[in-house]
């Protein structure tokens, strides 16, 4: 990813947000994300980055269909040889025509060559298809829930898990 496509990318960020957590999330929060605001600090992050970071985009045709984004896990443990996916989104537009998959098999192959021992993401629970599209890349929950909350509503976090080294 280039910082001029951060642009497009909050653009798939903010109407994947949209998209999938329709029903999961209240309305009037996810009416009022902004693409330019998710933008502008999505700029700044990757401004500030220091290289542990990796951003990854799906281009066909010169046009932006997807993004993901991967570095080391996240926890209040001990640091560990472990990655996290921390976010996939796809163009709504695209759903089911393989750019999710190939976003995150380039994460998968990425982390792998670095050695990680696993990847580990968090996906809402009562997000089914998310659940679903990791299930069937072989990551499995683990048992670790977070609570989460928007605007006062309950949306808990299941932990998911993939080994990645034999």
């Amino acid at each position: 990813m280039r910082i001029t496509e951060c642009e497009r990318v909050s653009e798939i960020r903010v109407r994947g947000w949209q998209s999938a957590y329709r029903g999961l999330m209240p309305q009037s929060f996810l009416d009022a994300l902004s693409v330019p605001a998710d933008a502008a600090h999505r700029r700044d992050r990757f401004a500030r980055g220091d290289g542990s970071v990796v951003d990854l985009v799906a281009e066909r045709d010169g046009h932006l269909l997807g993004w993901a984004c991967h570095g080391p896990y996240r926890s209040d443990e001990p640091p560990t040889e472990d990655a996290e996916l921390y976010a996939l989104y796809v163009d709504p537009k695209r759903f089911g025509g393989g750019v999710g998959h190939a976003l995150l098999q380039e994460s998968l192959r990425l982390c792998t060559a670095a050695r990680h021992r696993r990847m580990y993401l968090w996906v809402l629970k009562g997000n089914a298809r998310a659940r679903a599209f990791y299930e069937r890349a072989g990551f499995r929950a683990d048992g670790a829930e977070e609570p989460f909350e928007v605007d006062g509503v309950p949306v808990p976090e299941v932990r998911y898990v993939r080994e990645l080294t034999g």
